[in-house]
Formats: C-alpha cells, sequence, structure tokens
C-alpha cells in the first residue's frame, strides 16, 4: 500500500439483503481508487462489475439461488420457523465455509489482498484470514450478535430483561439456544478441518467477527447495551450512499434503481398519507404482510404502495384493495420522502432507510434477524414490534392507528435519522479497514 493503492477483497454472501450494503462498500474503495475484487454468487456479478470491481465467483463453495434455496441445499425442503433458521445457519452459512475458504485462497494466490472485508457471515472469510495472516474487517450488515452474559440469544427476539427473573430467564435462554445450536457448532469444527486449520475454542456466533474490527450498520440508539463486550466495534450507520441511490429494495438491479412504476403519478397527487407495505427480498410469501396489511388498510383514508419483493413479479395471489398499488421492487429515492409510515418484514436496510428519513415503522419479523430487528425498533421506541411475521389484519390496524396517532415514534424516528445522518457508512468502512491496514504494517 506504499502507493496508497490497496488491494482489497470483499466476500458477499450471495443474498440480496447483503449485496445492497456491500455493493455501497465496494463503490466507495473504488471510488478512493483502490483495486476491489468481490467474492460471491454469480447472479450478483453484474451488480458489481457495473462499479468496475472484478468478480470473484463462487467455485468450490456452492452457488445458489436465493429463492429456490432447496434446489442446493435439499436438507432445507419443508422447514420453517426456528427449524428453518437452524438450518439455514448450518448448510448455507457454515458448511459452505471450507468452499469459500478454498475459492478465497484461489484468488489471493494469484493476486494477494491487503485486507479482507467481509459480510458477517461470511464464514470463508474468516478460514482465508486466518490462512493468509492477512487483516479481516467485519462488516455486520444486521444486528449484532454477538453473544453476551447480560442479553438474552439473538434467535429468541427479545429485549435486554431486566431484574433478577429477568435475568435468570436470558440465562436459561442461553442454555437452550447453545443446545438448538449444536448441529450448528458441529458443522463450523468440521468445516474448520476442511478449511485446513487446527480446532480452536470459538463458538460459531463469536467465529463470525473479527477480533481486530468489527463495523456495525447502525447506530448505538438502535443497539442493546453489552457491558462485557470485549470486540472492536464502530458504528457506520447506514451502508447507503449519500446520492440519489434508491436503496435495499433495488438490490436486484444491476444499474442501482428499477424503474419508477406506471402508477408512480398516484403518489405525487395523493392527498393521503403514503403507507409502504414490504415483504422483504427474502420470504416473499405475501399472505405473510401483505395480505393482512391490505386487510386491515384497504378502506382507510392512505395509499398503500406495496412490494413483493421480486423484481420481475408485481402479481398477488389475491386482489389489491383501491387504494393500493403494487410493484415487485419501489426505488427508495422518491418513494422513502413521501412515506408517512412503513410496515416491514425487519429488513435491517430497508430499516435504516426508513429511520433516515424518520418515518416510524411497524415490524413483523419472522424469522433469521428479523426478530431481532423487530425488538431494536421497539427498543428505540420509533416502532412497533408485531411480535409475528404472520399478524393478524386487526393487529396491523390497531398498531397503524397508535404509530399514526402518537407523536413521541415519529419524534423518535426524527432522533434516529439525525444521529444516521452524521454517518457516511461506506466511506467510514474504508477509512476503518485502510486504517487496520496501516497499524497491521506498523506492528509486523
Amino acid at each position: 500500500m506504499a502507493s496508497g493503492m490497496a488491494e482489497v477483497l470483499l466476500a458477499v454472501m450471495p443474498f440480496h439483503g447483503h449485496v445492497a450494503p456491500m455493493a455501497a462498500v465496494a463503490a466507495a474503495f473504488v471510488e478512493r481508487g483502490h483495486a476491489v475484487r468481490v467474492y460471491t454468487g454469480r447472479a450478483h456479478a453484474a451488480r458489481f462489475e457495473a462499479i468496475d470491481a472484478a468478480v470473484v465467483p463462487w467455485n468450490a463453495a456452492r452457488d445458489f439461488d436465493e429463492f429456490d434455496l432447496a434446489a442446493t441445499f435439499p436438507e432445507l425442503a419443508g422447514r420453517n420457523g426456528p427449524r428453518q433458521m437452524l438450518a439455514n445457519v448450518e448448510h448455507l452459512f457454515v458448511r459452505t465455509g471450507a468452499g469459500q475458504c478454498a475459492d478465497l485462497l484461489e484468488s489471493f494466490a494469484a493476486r494477494p489482498w491487503d485486507v479482507i472485508v467481509a459480510d458477517g457471515l461470511s464464514l470463508g472469510a474468516h478460514f482465508a484470514s486466518e490462512r493468509t495472516a492477512t487483516p479481516w474487517v467485519t462488516v455486520s450488515i444486521v444486528p449484532l450478535a454477538l453473544p453476551s452474559r447480560r442479553l438474552p440469544p439473538p434467535m429468541f427476539g427479545l429485549m435486554p430483561a431486566r431484574g433478577v427473573l429477568g435475568r435468570a430467564r436470558d440465562a436459561l435462554l442461553r442454555g437452550v439456544a447453545r443446545a438448538a445450536a449444536r448441529g450448528i457448532q458441529r458443522a463450523y469444527v468440521d468445516e474448520r478441518r476442511r478449511a485446513g486449520l487446527q480446532p480452536n475454542d470459538l463458538r460459531f456466533d463469536e467465529a463470525c467477527y473479527s477480533p481486530e474490527l468489527i463495523c456495525a450498520s447502525g447506530i448505538p440508539e438502535l443497539e442493546f447495551p453489552r457491558p462485557d463486550r470485549t470486540a472492536p466495534v464502530v458504528f457506520v450507520g447506514a451502508l447507503t450512499r449519500h446520492t440519489s441511490d434508491p436503496g435495499p429494495e433495488s438490490a436486484v438491479a444491476a444499474s442501482g434503481a428499477p424503474d419508477l412504476p406506471d402508477w408512480w403519478p398516484d403518489v405525487e397527487a395523493t392527498a393521503v398519507p403514503v403507507v409502504h407495505v414490504t415483504q422483504g427480498t427474502q420470504n416473499v410469501d405475501p399472505h405473510d404482510l401483505i395480505e393482512p396489511s391490505f386487510a386491515a388498510l384497504g378502506r382507510q383514508p392512505v395509499l398503500l404502495v406495496a412490494s413483493t419483493g421480486r423484481a420481475d413479479d408485481a402479481t398477488l395471489p389475491f386482489p389489491a384493495p383501491p387504494n393500493a398499488r403494487v410493484a415487485g421492487l419501489v426505488p427508495y429515492g422518491p418513494l422513502l420522502p413521501r412515506t408517512d409510515v412503513m410496515i416491514t418484514n425487519g429488513g435491517w436496510g430497508g430499516v435504516l432507510a426508513a429511520l433516515a428519513h424518520g418515518i416510524p415503522l411497524i415490524v413483523a419479523g419472522g424469522d433469521i434477524d428479523k426478530p431481532e430487528v423487530a425488538a431494536r425498533v421497539a427498543w428505540s421506541g420509533a416502532g412497533l414490534d408485531l411480535r409475528t411475521g404472520r399478524p393478524r389484519p386487526r393487529a396491523v390496524l390497531a398498531a397503524w392507528r397508535r404509530v399514526s396517532s402518537d407523536a413521541a415514534y415519529r419524534t423518535h424516528a426524527r432522533r434516529i435519522a439525525a444521529r444516521l445522518a452524521e454517518h457516511d457508512g461506506p466511506a467510514e468502512v474504508v477509512e476503518h479497514a485502510l486504517d487496520l491496514v496501516r497499524r497491521r504494517r506498523a506492528a509486523d
């Protein structure tokens, strides 16, 4: 890095929700003149090639279609709820680790990198960093899941407990979580061996995070306190660009933004509040959230703007009410400044985008990290946690009435917006990563 240019390898799990924030980070490195390679699935290559990053595809690791996971991982067929989350972690994120490492080592042999910057679920980055003795930065694109003796385990979507009984509850749940994750831990031990590494004393939930630097998306106001934290964490705000970037809903478009739908003039002309309903881009069954939201608000004085989460499919298996407009994806650049309330499945990128605009939230977090997002939104005071991924219409209606009528939710959302505006997430990741490289070199 003597010339000021660094060789950077970004490891990005091939999911739309991971690609969007990491593409912003990649672009920030490219714009500063650094050489960037991105290790990700072939379905997302065009997104990174469009910003002049070289793509290293999954080869030894089994590439997959996130909309048909069972085609590559038949072990995931027929699972749901907690069983789905555990199986997803084991087979998608852990048992691909050694294959990821093999792909990364091949790329390193062809051209060594100065630093590997990886999303927090890229186990191969951890292995490759250890094999090459190179700096590793974790970019946490979802809420932190660092284990803590002061918090409930992340799989339950619970706020920190208070009092003796609450702390006993959390301790009991941590034991339950460790027992439930035994298969994941066995897989982690197996993958270390397959990657040519000796056993260590880490659990998988610890091994996902760099011991040198964690760049966490979000701000402290959206994170539970961890007084026993030892890992070096810096909060970088939202991982989006300070431009007209349309945000996470456009993640599937190589050029960055989907087209505005034909009905967009209705949004510009409406005299009633706009309520955005998003199913996210993973687990996009519209019966989960869009259908009950339509049933709840179809006769209310609002304009419903719904996105199905599939860029190529704006159809629904049920009729939309007259006050609803539906698209596969909706560009956030023009939409969010016009949005009054967002009803969301809890995708972290979309939640941060909404909060950056001071929009209060109603969160129906069903699985994976979504319940944790919902709990953090409720913790911050900027919205409501429906405590399910498939709410009843009356629960959606009650939540909308409460969020719309109680000014405290909007006040808290605007407070968070002001804090998020203090950050340029992608640029901060670049600076923190390069500072780590300089410190490592100075110590050698």
